[in-house]
Parts: structure tokens; C-alpha cells; sequence
């Protein structure tokens, strides 16, 4: 049965930073896409970042071009999201999500791509 766990969400002021985890078990996906989503009270779940196989070949969202880098290590089957100078917008839960498949920039930031999703961490960004 394959799991994402996310780990590392919490409270921060703004300009602050959090570094978040998620670890995936029952398959390897390092040869697979994995990416970052988040969904803010009301809204729709938005794409954040994803990485392909061996991490170099990356996406961001606009919004978090500069300030958010994805990374992964495949032997631990594990990518990190480090969120620096963070803001109140980005208040959200943060989900992890995996791929079967290594997806192409046209589709890497489509909900639908992704067949494993994590349960989510919150991240609230306040004074």
C-alpha cells in the first residue's frame, strides 16, 4: 500500500521559513514525478512545485517563484519543500502528491496526473 506522510508544517511569522517533508513507502517513485500542492480555506487545491526523477528538472507556481525550492532524495524516497520568506497568502494545507509516471512540463502541474496524495500539513503564516 503506497502512503505519503507530510511532516514539518506549523505556525510562522511572515518572512519566516519552514522546511516541509514528505516520505513515501509501499513503491518507489524515482523515476516518477513528485510535487507540492496547497488548498487555502476556500479556495480550489493549486499547484506549488514539482520535481521530476532526479530532481534537477523542477516547476514552481508563479507565486513562489524565488522563495520555495523542491528538492528530493530518491533514496529515501523523500522530497522536501524549503519555504523562505514566507507570507500570510501562503496559509494553506500543504499536500504531497506522486505520480506513476514522469510527467512533461505540459501536464506537470495538473491535479489529475497525480495518483497518490499525502494527508496534509497545515501552514498558517501570521503576526
Amino acid at each position: 500500500q503506497v502512503q505519503l506522510v507530510e511532516s514539518g508544517g506549523g505556525w510562522v511569522q511572515p518572512g519566516g521559513s519552514l522546511r516541509l517533508a514528505c516520505a513515501a513507502s509501499g513503491r518507489s517513485f524515482s523515476r516518477s514525478t513528485m510535487g507540492w500542492f496547497r488548498q487555502a480555506p476556500g479556495k480550489e487545491r493549486e499547484f506549488v512545485a514539482a520535481a521530476r526523477m532526479s530532481g534537477s528538472n523542477t516547476q514552481y507556481a508563479d507565486s513562489v517563484k524565488g522563495r520555495f525550492t523542491i528538492s528530493r532524495d530518491n533514496a529515501k524516497n523523500t522530497i522536501y519543500l524549503q519555504m523562505n520568506s514566507l507570507k500570510p497568502e501562503d496559509t494553506a494545507v500543504y499536500y504531497c502528491a506522486a505520480s506513476s509516471l514522469s510527467l512533461i512540463s505540459s501536464t506537470i502541474r495538473s491535479l489529475s496526473q497525480y495518483d497518490y496524495w499525502g494527508q496534509g500539513t497545515q501552514v498558517t503564516v501570521s503576526s
